[in-house]
């Protein structure tokens, strides 16, 4: 419970701001393509966490988590992570919505999928980050 709840500290505070930003950003992009341009629902998700997870890459390691690590180990580690998050809450998002949103019109349901999505990854992203792209090492924590 202990470990829980160090969950729950500044670092989570940092966090929620960088994606209050990230989620501005990201919003006017997934929405704006996928609204204004036409593009899939894929499409926009994707391109939405592509351009949005650079700086996010930036901003959780230099502000939220204040990680010295320089590697393409932690590079890779934070890619994997967004991937992952990605895939895991997208790919529930749009069937759940699907099915909870059948008389729905698609333009309707893929808008709320995205946003549900949007609420998944931010959770998994968040643990991700913090347990596994940016882990503190034993040294980081004393």
């Amino acid at each position: 419970m202990k470990k829980i709840l160090s969950l729950f500290d500044a670092k989570l505070l940092r966090f929620l701001i960088v994606g209050v930003i990230n989620t501005l950003v990201g919003m006017a992009i997934m929405f704006g393509l996928y609204n204004l341009a036409g593009c899939s629902y894929w499409v926009s998700s994707a391109a939405n966490y592509i351009l949005t997870s650079i700086l996010s890459f930036f901003l959780n390691k230099y502000f939220t988590f204040k990680n010295k690590e320089q590697s393409a180990a932690q590079v890779l580690r934070f890619v994997i992570n967004i991937a992952v998050c990605y895939l895991v809450a997208y790919g529930i998002a749009k069937p759940l919505c699907l099915k909870l949103m059948a008389n729905a019109s698609v333009s309707l349901r893929d808008n709320v999928s995205m946003l549900v999505g949007m609420v998944l990854f931010t959770g998994l992203n968040y643990l991700g980050q913090r347990l596994f792209a940016f882990r503190e090492s034993d040294a980081d924590a004393e």
